[in-house]
């Protein structure tokens, strides 16, 4: 018999074993330093100077703006959610490490905060106002009139 049900119903159980496998595990997605926890035990307060850091860790992600000294190290990592998730990413790590260097680059301090101790800090209330993002007048008003002809279209 040329349609053998069997044979095509084996083929099908193993094509579909070999999909669902595929689709269990999605890779994590990353930003910033791998295992910066890790790597910022190695890091000894007035030992380590700026160059081994860098050697270590890599350029910082950012330097704070009122203070060349201090430096910021960020990690995340996302994760898909389980079935009660629907498959939305969940943050799996999410940690900052900011270091406080002397006049001479000897790291002074470090501190290192993890997803639990971020959403206990109190952020500033006030925000920043871009003067190049205004418009003027004349801009405003053409833009508001193309937005009413457009509208009604």
């Amino acid at each position: 018999m040329f349609f053998n049900i069997k044979y095509h119903l084996i083929n099908l159980t193993f094509l579909l074993f070999i999909l669902v496998g595929c689709q269990l595990k999605d890779p994590d997605k990353n930003h910033g330093i791998l295992f910066l926890e890790n790597r910022s035990k190695t890091l000894i307060v007035k030992k380590t100077n700026k160059n081994d850091i860098v050697e270590i860790l890599g350029q910082p992600h950012s330097k704070s703006f009122d203070n060349e000294d201090i430096w910021i190290y960020l990690e995340r990592t996302l994760t898909k959610g389980k079935y009660h998730k629907l498959g939305k990413h969940v943050l799996k790590t999410n940690n900052v490490l900011v270091l406080d260097f002397d006049k001479y680059g000897i790291l002074k301090d470090k501190k290192i905060y993890n997803k639990n101790d971020i959403n206990k800090m109190n952020f500033s209330k006030n925000k920043t106002e871009n003067q190049l993002s205004k418009k003027s007048f004349v801009e405003s008003f053409l833009s508001s009139l193309r937005e009413k002809m457009y509208r009604d279209k």
